[in-house]
């Protein structure tokens, strides 16, 4: 999981990246030789949405990890970010809304992954980081209709490609197509 410390060095000596994705010591802007050269490897360009649900990921996973409301972990960020020398970056307003609405419809949640998992998966077995790109998805399907289904998918499904095993991308894809299939269904009965 990503650190929250970012922007400071690691313990190699290495800068660690910031929230965009960029080392601070090139001024928040890759040069224009790494730029073509990362474009021409295949590197996918996030944008700020992409970054707050990476942020709003490693936030749910540290408060189940330590027991703790994560809209709480949320607060403590912010407060920690107006210092500048804790090296803590802000939270984006995007990061907040994702965790207080997975926080405030987490039942609902759960319930959507866990009714589409596998019967030989229980939501309660699998890695805490999958739960938490999950919810994050689960949460835009269900309680966002700015972001259209395809993107909470496809972006869900590259959380769990860069955080978890080589195995969860596919029953991630799985789980929140059958709840995309879900919603949109229920939102063509609306329209019917």
């Amino acid at each position: 999981m990503a650190d929250d410390n970012v922007g400071a060095s690691s313990s190699a000596g290495t800068p660690i990246q910031n929230e965009t994705g960029d080392h601070p010591q090139q001024g928040g802007q890759p040069s224009a030789e790494k730029r073509t050269k990362s474009t021409r490897s295949g590197f996918k360009r996030h944008g700020s949405r992409y970054k707050a649900r990476r942020r709003a990921v490693d936030i749910l996973f540290e408060a189940e990890f330590r027991d703790q409301d994560p809209v709480y972990v949320v607060e403590q960020r912010r407060e920690l970010s107006q210092d500048s020398e804790s090296g803590v970056l802000p939270v984006s307003d995007y990061t907040a809304t994702i965790v207080s609405g997975v926080a405030e419809n987490l039942d609902g949640i759960d319930s959507a992954i866990a009714s589409h998992l596998s019967s030989t998966w229980r939501l309660d077995r699998i890695p805490a980081v999958d739960r938490a790109v999950m919810r994050v998805s689960t949460w835009e399907l269900l309680h966002n209709e700015e972001v259209p289904p395809k993107v909470a998918v496809s972006e869900g499904i590259e959380l769990a490609s860069e955080y978890s095993t080589d195995v969860a991308p596919a029953y991630v894809n799985a789980v929140l197509d059958d709840i995309a299939g879900e919603v949109q269904r229920s939102q063509s009965n609306d329209e019917s």
